[in-house]
């Protein structure tokens, strides 16, 4: 399959050339790897020459965007940057995050995947994360839900839901958006990924209001919101998620913020979670 990976990267020095030594080092090689320089201040345009002149298929190409590091918009410009240099003859597109060290059968396995099942619209594997040593699975991840940090879509699957929404919570409407159009969303537990860099270790203090914001723009409504915002902040042990994502949903409602999803596919998206909740209550 012909594979292209798109790699967003802001200030990534300390990450960059684990992440492409990973990418160099596949079983299945990417066709082509364009690294996203989004203003970065430190070393790591010098590591994307280095790789560069060594390998024909990465490239790199710079976005000077001048804003801060928010979930959602700011790394999906950048994406948007780089998928400017594709070739459009892609099978698959990748949007992978600078601080990923991925298996060397990592590319080759996905492949595999999605040729078993020409229903499957995007595929990935698990985050882990190190802590006293060991590496475990980031406690974020759900069995059914992909991590922005590594998505794969096919390329039929990507045009059909209209590619990814420039906001928070695009790493979210992108997989529902799949299954209101018919597609399978695979996740493998065998494909361990390891994230350098804590989830949200950059964002900005005014993102914190981001999520419920999303969660307004998905068209979750009121009682679905709060269920989600129990259940992130209970993983995330923090009582100030919880308010914080509540706020930034009843602020959005209040300031009538536009959707990113129709009202047919907001309508499919609660049925889809409350079917998914009952499965796990009863």
């Amino acid at each position: 399959m012909n594979i292209q990976i798109i790699i967003p990267a802001h200030n990534e020095e300390a990450f960059l050339t684990q992440t492409l030594d990973s990418l160099v080092a596949q079983t299945l090689r990417p066709s082509k790897v364009i690294v996203v320089n989004d203003g970065s201040t430190d070393g790591t345009q010098a590591i994307i020459h280095q790789f560069s002149a060594k390998h024909p298929f990465i490239t790199s190409v710079t976005s000077n965007l001048k804003s801060e590091h928010e979930p959602g918009s700011k790394i999906i410009n950048a994406f948007y940057k780089g998928f400017e240099m594709l070739d459009k003859n892609f099978d698959v597109i990748c949007k992978f995050d600078a601080d990923l060290i991925f298996p060397q059968h990592y590319l080759e396995k996905i492949s595999e995947i999605f040729q078993s099942n020409s229903k499957i619209g995007m595929v990935g594997g698990f985050c882990t994360i190190e802590a006293n040593g060991i590496w475990k699975v980031e406690n974020l991840t759900n069995k059914d839900h992909i991590r922005g940090a590594l998505k794969a879509y096919r390329k039929e699957c990507f045009e059909q839901i209209g590619g990814l929404k420039n906001a928070m919570g695009w790493d979210t409407v992108d997989e529902l958006l799949a299954k209101f159009h018919g597609w399978e969303v695979s996740t493998t537990e065998t494909l361990h990924v390891k994230h350098l860099k804590p989830t949200g270790a950059t964002y900005t203090k005014t993102a914190k209001y981001k999520q419920g914001e999303a969660f307004y723009k998905m068209r979750y409504g009121y009682v679905l919101t709060q269920i989600a915002t129990i259940k992130l902040a209970t993983k995330k042990e923090s009582l100030n998620f919880y308010y914080n994502c509540m706020r930034g949903y009843l602020k959005a409602k209040k300031s009538k913020a536009s959707f990113l999803v129709t009202e047919e596919e907001g309508r499919f998206i609660r049925e889809l979670r409350w079917k998914n909740i009952k499965k796990k209550v009863f």
